[in-house]
């Protein structure tokens, strides 16, 4: 395929090219408070509304809206709105409304639904009803204490609490909200309530706790009914810090909603029956050290029913003396199973060891369904996710054990920790078992699966399909672990590295509400930030590692149009601008010192082997890089905020700082920045630090560098990789990117791929862990430089954006979809000979820029000729065709 030098840009103003149809149909789906999907106890009374739109005619947009809300299901089907109506509201906004009704309270119970008048003024049908409920806001809301159970050794690891309770009618709606310091699990009547697993999600456990609410009316009876809380201890461990020495502890009530009132009628105390389940568990939980759980089935429960539970030996529980704390509502979805993984291999070794082997590294829990085992028989389950380099199976910390009952049909299953790997070690089994008994569950957070891309490379393909699986394999517990089995740190760094790719792909939006908040806890009084959020103990990195609570707002907002974050969390933000400052030499960025939360002092990290990130102008260079790029995102937040002062401040704190940049790094005579890595090259331009009359000799050094220096390879760590992107996808260097992932050679995406990697590497030679968060940064340039998705970061949340394919050597043809608030993106094209089309769908309510790649002879869209001119697109499906010049 000929490359362009230039190309023909269609801005083209389009809002009807179907021919016009009789039946002008819209209508509403996916409804969404706080962007979650009817969720059970939120952390606030003025929640946000959000609905999706769908028109067969190309054009359709929300004119007007009306919102009905009311305390019960009953009174929104006769359309009797006792809490709002917001009546005929003129506006094309479809997300994050408002609520404007009555005030609500802790327990309130909403039931809306939603409407909307099209452009023509006609009105749709009502949607699906949607609901959500108020969590326990106040201290003064929670009757129940905290409990827990006294062990020979100490605090029991794992115990089960059970409470009979009458229950005289089920007419109501019952509200049970657990609080559990550590992993719980709940059961009423011998169900298990829900499919979470390892709930709740993370947060900074010695300054919070989190809530969940679940709907347990059909679980309930009239009469005796059964509750059981099972926990784990999950973080809370000797040595790390949380609101409590010990546990796990927790504390519940279930709450009988009546007509709009709430009751608590069951709350757990010291009256609770409790005992040992079983499972206890090893590992500190520290980095290396996560361990496993051992499961005695000796003295499992065969199950919670009533008989069972009877005939059970139970002992006293405790009420814990629980530290003053935050305990708020869990506002991201909490973990699920989401796939199933079966094993390629099962060999059994001479040393009677059984190796097992699952065909790609995956985050997640095990099963295996035993033959018959001997009474007492201790079985050791490794995991692992690679081997050495002699093909060995390389054993750790991380390990289950299962002590054998005796009786028919035992099953090992991971409850209270979960592992990361893709090969099994199973020792002791000397019975006959097969793959068909062995099954390993991916978990993850439990996030739509909103994206896909496919072009004419395979090998692009292939890399791009192991960045979208490995963001999987990260995100789980309600923010994005660095490793899920070395540290499971949600690292501010490797954070900022790939989030503009995790917000391409998935929809984030209530999981980063949940880290920030952990940010947010974390940050101390002085403005220092620590390189993690959690933070149990010192980890290392560097100011791309504190400034992510600036910089994850600022595209949460820009991808989701979640303004919360800014709101919240200005003051944070703030603050550690001043800390930076602190550390500031006339204006120019220095290192701060180690500290007890926080230590090391990095630019990049994670490069190659002949790229030095430690080299200290690089470091330099990228810290100040970085806080340029942090006043530019305060100047803008800000800006939003109405912020007027403050926004001229930042302002002008980043242009005096990005002229220092280019004062005191960039090197005349040869065109380059600092240490002159590929990394140092790009940002000071993805920075508009580049003065205009400088940027192509610099871009022509890179090029130069990179194909001599660097052989044509991608040379550079963890924060260069996004860095270099962006860069290039902003300036359209497709082709400069495309040829470095072509190589298969170290370092480089198809040598990981090459020496058999399903999910991306710590370091580009495969040392450490092979399920990590380092080079996944690379993963937007496909959606936007090959797919052409690019964000109008003047119109969040996609409301406009551009598509923008470039044109790059030997892609003829790539399609992408990508999920966003208002609806699903979708775009293909390919070029055959001298032809180039591209289909495009445009969700109700937002508009799209088209710019072609290639310089063309004519243009259609939707089988119409158009002269060369610009061309907007509105909502609908188009079809473009052009002959290319």
């Amino acid at each position: 395929m000929k490359t362009q030098k230039t190309s023909n840009i269609l801005i083209i103003i389009l809002l009807l090219l179907s021919f016009p149809s009789n039946i002008f149909s819209i209508t509403v789906n996916n409804l969404r408070c706080e962007m979650l999907n009817n969720p059970l106890g939120i952390d606030n009374i003025s929640p946000h509304l959000s609905w999706q739109l769908e028109s067969s005619n190309n054009g359709a947009f929300q004119k007007a809206y009306r919102i009905i809300a009311a305390s019960s299901k009953e009174l929104l089907d006769k359309e009797t709105a006792d809490l709002w109506d917001s009546g005929k509201t003129n506006s094309q906004e479809s997300i994050w409304i408002d609520y404007k009704g009555k005030k609500l309270s802790s327990n309130s119970m909403v039931f809306w639904k939603v409407c909307v008048w099209d452009n023509k003024n006609r009105k749709s049908e009502w949607s699906e009803d949607a609901f959500f409920s108020v969590g326990l806001l106040n201290p003064e809301d929670w009757k129940a204490d905290f409990i827990g159970l006294k062990s020979d050794a100490g605090e029991s690891q794992s115990p089960i609490f059970r409470n009979k309770f009458i229950l005289k009618n089920t007419d109501n709606r019952y509200l049970l909200h657990v609080n559990s310091l550590g992993y719980h699990e709940a059961y009423i009547n011998g169900k298990k309530i829900s499919d979470n697993i390892l709930a709740p999600a993370m947060a900074q456990f010695d300054k919070r706790s989190l809530i969940i609410t679940y709907d347990v009316t059909s679980y309930l009876v009239k009469g005796e009914n059964d509750i059981v809380v099972w926990l784990g201890k999950g973080w809370y461990r000797d040595g790390l810090p949380g609101v409590a020495k010990g546990g796990p502890f927790v504390r519940a009530q279930i709450m009988e909603i009546n007509e709009g009132k709430a009751n608590a009628i069951v709350c757990t105390n010291d009256s609770w029956q409790a005992k040992e389940s079983g499972y206890t568990t090893h590992g500190s939980w520290r980095p290396e050290n996560f361990g496993g759980e051992i499961l005695n089935a000796g003295d499992f429960l065969k199950d919670f029913s009533a008989e069972t539970l009877d005939n059970a030996q139970w002992g006293k529980t405790y009420k814990a003396n629980i530290a003053e704390h935050l305990s708020t509502p869990q506002m991201c979805q909490s973990n699920k199973i989401k796939e199933a993984i079966k094993p390629v291999s099962l060999t059994r070794g001479d040393d009677n060891t059984i190796i097992i082997d699952m065909g790609k590294c995956l985050t997640g829990v095990t099963k295996i369904d035993f033959p018959k085992l001997d009474k007492g028989q201790k079985i050791q389950i490794n995991y692992c996710d690679f081997f050495d380099s002699k093909n060995n199976f390389i054993d750790s910390n991380n390990y289950d054990i299962y002590i054998a009952s005796g009786l028919q049909n035992e099953t090992f299953m991971n409850k209270f920790n979960y592992h990361a790997y893709r090969y099994i070690k199973i020792r002791n089994l000397t019975q006959n078992i097969s793959k068909d008994n062995i099954t390993a569950y991916l978990v993850r957070t439990d996030f739509d699966d909103s994206s896909s891309f496919e072009c004419s490379d395979n090998e692009l393909n292939s890399i791009h399909d192991m960045i979208h699986y490995t963001l999987q394999c990260l995100t789980l517990g309600g923010y994005m672990v660095d490793c899920p089995h070395i540290e499971r740190l949600g690292y501010g760094g490797d954070g900022n590295a790939s989030t503009l790719t995790v917000q391409t792909m998935y929809n984030l939006s209530p999981l980063y509400y949940n880290w920030m908040q952990a940010w947010k806890d974390c940050i101390r009084e002085d403005g220092g930030m620590p390189h993690t959020a959690p933070c149990p103990y010192s980890a290392g990195g560097g100011p791309f590692w504190c400034g992510f609570i600036i910089t994850a707002s600022w595209q949460t907002y820009q991808n989701y149009g979640d303004k919360r974050l800014l709101e919240l969390y200005y003051p944070q933000m703030e603050q550690w601008i001043s800390y930076a400052e602190k550390y500031s030499n006339d204006g120019m960025l220095g290192k701060w010192p180690n500290n007890e939360y926080r230590n090391w002092y990095l630019g990049d990290w994670a490069g190659p082997t002949g790229v030095d990130v430690t080299d200290s102008s690089s470091v330099a260079l990228v810290s100040n890089c970085f806080l340029s790029d942090c006043y530019d995102r305060m100047n803008k937040i800000s800006t939003i905020l109405g912020k007027t002062s403050e926004a001229e401040s930042y302002l002008e704190r980043r242009d005096a700082l990005r002229d220092k940049i280019q004062d005191i790094f960039y090197n005349d005579e040869k065109n380059t920045y600092a240490s002159a890595s590929q990394i140092d090259m790009c940002f000071p331009m993805l920075s508009d630090i580049t003065p205009d009359d400088k940027k192509e000799k610099v871009i022509e050094s890179l090029i130069s560098l990179t194909e001599n220096k660097y052989k044509g390879h991608l040379s550079t760590g963890l924060v260069g990789i996004p860095i270099i992107t962006q860069w290039a996808t902003k300036e359209k260097q497709g082709n400069f990117i495309m040829n470095m992932l072509k190589k298969h050679g170290y370092p480089g995406y198809l040598y990981m791929i090459d020496n058999g990697a399903t999910t991306t590497w710590e370091h580009w030679n495969g040392a450490r862990s092979h399920i990590h968060n380092c080079y996944n940064g690379i993963g937007s340039w496909f959606y936007q430089a090959v797919a052409g998705i690019i964000r109008d970061d003047n119109s969040p949340a996609y409301k406009h954006f551009f598509l923008r394919p470039q044109n790059i050597d030997d892609i003829t043809s790539a399609k992408a979809e990508k999920e966003t608030p208002y609806g699903i993106i979708r775009v293909s094209w390919n070029i055959e000979g001298d032809n180039y089309k591209l289909s495009s769908e445009i969700p109700v309510g937002c508009s799209a820029t088209v710019e072609l790649p290639l310089k063309t002879k004519s243009i259609t869209i939707n089988g119409r000729k158009f002269k060369k001119r610009e061309i907007k697109l509105s909502s609908g499906k188009y079809e473009i065709s052009a002959k290319i010049r």
